[in-house]
């Protein structure tokens, strides 16, 4: 017997503003994606809170048992300080928890799970908040049709404690990285690059609207063909490392970027056989908020005790990506029923 990390809850946050797309069109049935939640102004830490007392109310958790925070976000608050920290306060955590942020996006939650296993499996957390909090609709231009309909906004809290088990709970991390490939989604202006102080506005025009230079860009053609040559390798490599078979998968969660892709994916990975969860119609994709928002789904509807090989699986902004197995047969009951839109 060994002490691991294990995920414990999750729990999610959508805000009520939502925005349609037109799902009569080719693109908009491809997409699959019906409506998104958009912040309505709300910053990182607004969103980071709210998941976060979901979270404490869902499972009746005790705050000051929470010793560490990680939060994953590419929209903090501000430059300087970290908004895990802001998050941490606002949240009553005692002052000897660990905070800080980490920017990255649609591989981030694996990302996080592996740093969280790495702070309780050394005994330097007993009890941690990993945190997502998206907020891509803020650069994404109301004129652009390429990317506007892809993108909405979430945030998610899970916790992970250290238990006893026989064996690791979550295992098998595969990890990658092609910074060559930086620029297929994007926020060009903003960072010390192209600071905004310095960098004259323009404006661009193309087939699919128009942007400013403070608006993101995707190249979705670019990041269909990542997906479909990366996240095979990924799955083949999660397996290897941990010995395990298709047939041995009780679930798959991956990143939700939209239907149509999950769909090849699914085939490409030979995994039409394994459940499977493939459902962005209510919120389109949330970057590093849509595997936690699936699991918490997935909990809900299958149970989580006979869930204990989860294949997870992210990808996307970087590049990057990331896959494990997940035993989730720790989940808690939760406490109560809370409400999940506020």
């Amino acid at each position: 017997m060994g002490t691991y990390a294990a995920v414990r809850g999750v729990a999610g946050f959508l805000p009520p503003d939502t925005e349609e797309n037109d799902l009569t069109t080719r693109s908009g049935e491809a997409l699959g994606i019906r409506r998104r939640h958009l912040g309505g102004g709300r910053a990182a830490s607004d969103m980071a809170v709210e998941a976060g007392e979901a979270l404490l109310g869902k499972y009746g958790l005790n705050r000051q048992e929470i010793d560490f925070v990680l939060l994953c976000t590419q929209f903090p608050d501000y430059y300087v300080p970290t908004t895990a920290c802001i998050v941490a306060e606002r949240l009553g955590l005692p002052k000897s928890c660990g905070a800080l942020d980490y920017n990255l996006g649609c591989s981030g939650y694996v990302y996080g799970l592996a740093l969280a296993k790495g702070l309780i499996e050394t005994g330097l957390s007993k009890n941690l908040l990993l945190l997502t909090s998206s907020l891509y609709s803020q650069w994404a231009s109301k004129e652009d049709s390429a990317t506007r309909p892809v993108f909405g906004d979430a945030s998610t809290a899970t916790l992970l404690s250290g238990v006893e088990a026989e064996e690791p709970l979550l295992y098998g991390f595969t990890f990658g990285t092609d910074g060559a490939g930086f620029n297929k989604i994007i926020v060009p202006v903003g960072g010390s690059r192209n600071d905004y102080r310095y960098t004259e506005d323009y404006v661009i025009e193309d087939e699919h609207g128009t942007r400013r230079f403070t608006d993101g860009t995707m190249d979705g053609q670019g990041i269909m063909y990542f997906t479909l040559h990366r996240v095979p390798q990924l799955v083949n490599e999660v397996l290897e490392k941990t010995g395990l078979a298709r047939s041995d998968l009780d679930y798959c969660v991956f990143h939700q970027p939209n239907r149509f892709m999950l769909d090849y994916v699914r085939k490409k990975c030979k995994l039409m056989e394994v459940p499977f969860y493939n459902n962005v119609e209510e919120t389109g994709n949330t970057v590093p908020s849509t595997i936690p928002l699936a699991l918490e789904q997935v909990f809900a509807s299958e149970g989580a005790a006979p869930l204990r090989r989860v294949l997870l699986a992210g990808f996307g902004v970087g590049l990057s990506w990331g896959g494990c197995i997940a035993d989730c047969s720790r989940v808690l009951a939760p406490a109560n029923v809370y409400i999940h839109e506020r």
